[in-house]
């Protein structure tokens, strides 16, 4: 049972009215806030963590600059596949909503399931992480920091997100566009302080920059899944589309401007990381913004700390936002309970989501680690990211009268599709680990809670009594598809 108008919240439990009314999202997210979510999203920890793992995976300075411009060009394609999928399917909710119109209601289920249980809490629990290393690293110099103290500050990080993506769909879109802003100027400072760096001092890191590459399958995967987890982001529009202005406009040019923007600036920022640092320096660094600040800034190497701490809250921010939409979503669609597709009555935010996401993602701190985090949350996304293309492809050749204000050239989503099989193959072809094995068994494992909850809705009677107490206490009530 639940309770359909806002009107009735005060109230006894209600009947079911032919009348009722539900709530919509509003479409508060204009271009310059599109692309703050794009590219603010994208711009946050990896930058500051990636760099010393994409070398150490390739074994060279110019191969690993090959594999950012690799996975700049690879975000790009896949963000352009992605704005049109975003047009003819004009839903919030990205893969998964992709998923269940072109592949079917089962693989939408094993993706939510997977989504909701590791990648979106794992994507938010690494960036936290990451947040909470730099964000304590001035107070602990001479000494390695507690991961108890590390994982109380992610902890509480997530939660003030939260309480902020609760609250206001502007005051999250603000404080994306702020943040977006310090992040920029902080990558702005280590690019023009490599480039002086470049022209005062010999450039011999530069040499011979291709000898020692790492020429192995695996090894190209690892570098790819280091280097994409910083570009991680590149489709956060499409997980609220609902709340985008004229997004048959905004997606495409947001994308482009965005993914341009942050490729042109990893490259730059890790020429300048190059120029300042030599190659091993750089692979042993354990925060490769501070030992370049050390060295550049000398006594005011602190501040790229700050600055690092504050591009990762940003995008911290940036995966709450588009995440909790997906739980959203999927409730919407009958694949998770009804309490999560409500959004609240004066706010609009769908908070009983949000409130759920974060609950996941502080368990998934508990035994978290951030390099496994990073490698199965790639393997796992791109797993996704090959089926949704594939629909992309379907939606191509079986339904060309479909509206579509905009669309890629076929070859597009077919390259993209090669490069998902390649990530997902790649690490298991020259050095097979059963962790995988078991990621893919829990992917899976989605079709086993599906028959019997989703299919036969063997449910337990009492969840309709929490659906409705829930949304008395939460204040919140159904949301309807904002098209």
């Amino acid at each position: 049972m639940v309770i359909q108008s806002a009107d009735l919240l005060c109230s006894s439990i209600p009947t079911m009215a032919a009348d009722t009314q539900t709530l919509n999202l509003k479409r508060d997210v204009g271009i310059i806030g599109a692309v703050s979510f794009i590219a603010g999203t994208m711009i946050g920890s990896g930058i500051f963590i990636s760099p010393q793992y994409v070398i150490a995976a390739i074994g060279s300075p110019g191969a690993s600059l090959v594999i950012w411009a690799s996975c700049g060009l690879l975000a790009m394609l896949g963000g352009l596949c992605y704005a049109e999928l975003g047009t003819v399917i004009p839903e919030s909710g990205a893969e998964y909503i992709y998923m269940l119109r072109t592949a079917g209601r089962v693989v939408a289920f094993m993706f939510v399931f997977s989504f909701i249980a590791v990648m979106r809490p794992a994507s938010g629990t690494g960036i936290a992480l990451s947040f909470a290393e730099y964000a304590v690293a001035p107070f602990y110099t001479d000494c390695p920091t507690p991961q108890l103290v590390v994982k109380c500050v992610a902890a509480g990080a997530i939660i003030v997100v939260a309480v902020i993506n609760c609250l206001s769909v502007r005051l999250a879109t603000s404080i994306q566009v702020v943040s977006m802003v310090v992040k920029v100027l902080a990558l702005t400072v280590i690019l023009l302080g490599g480039m002086v760096m470049l022209f005062t001092k010999s450039t011999r890191n530069f040499e011979n920059a291709f000898e020692g590459t790492n020429l192995s399958i695996s090894s190209f995967g690892i570098a790819f899944y280091q280097g994409l987890w910083s570009y991680d982001g590149w489709n956060t529009l499409n997980f609220l589309t609902e709340e985008l202005k004229h997004p048959e406009v905004n997606l495409p040019r947001a994308v482009i401007i965005a993914i341009s923007m942050v490729t042109c600036l990893y490259l730059l920022v890790n020429v300048s990381y190059l120029t300042v640092m030599t190659p091993k320096e750089l692979v042993s660094s354990s925060a490769v913004a501070v030992t370049w600040g050390n060295k550049v800034l000398g006594s005011w190497g602190w501040i790229m700390s700050i600055a690092a701490a504050l591009s990762a809250f940003g995008s911290l921010n940036g995966t709450f936002f588009s995440g909790g939409r997906v739980c959203f979503v999927a409730a919407r669609e009958g694949h998770m309970p009804d309490i999560l597709a409500m959004a609240h009555v004066h706010r609009l935010t769908p908070s009983p989501a949000l409130i759920f996401t974060t609950v996941v993602s502080l368990l998934v701190l508990i035994p978290g680690d951030f390099q496994s985090i990073v490698n199965f949350f790639s393997f796992t996304a791109w797993f996704f990211y090959a089926i949704t293309l594939s629909g992309l492809l379907y939606l191509k050749i079986k339904k060309p009268e479909l509206p579509r204000p905009y669309k890629v050239p076929i070859i597009l989503p077919i390259l993209v599709l090669i490069a998902a099989v390649f990530l997902v193959l790649a690490p298991l072809i020259d050095d097979p680990q059963i962790e995988y094995l078991y990621v893919t068994l829990f992917i899976f494992s989605g079709i086993l809670i599906y028959i019997p909850f989703i299919h036969y809705k063997l449910c337990p009677g009492f969840l309709d009594k929490l659906t409705v107490f829930l949304q008395l206490f939460l204040q919140v009530a159904p949301a309807e598809k904002n098209l």
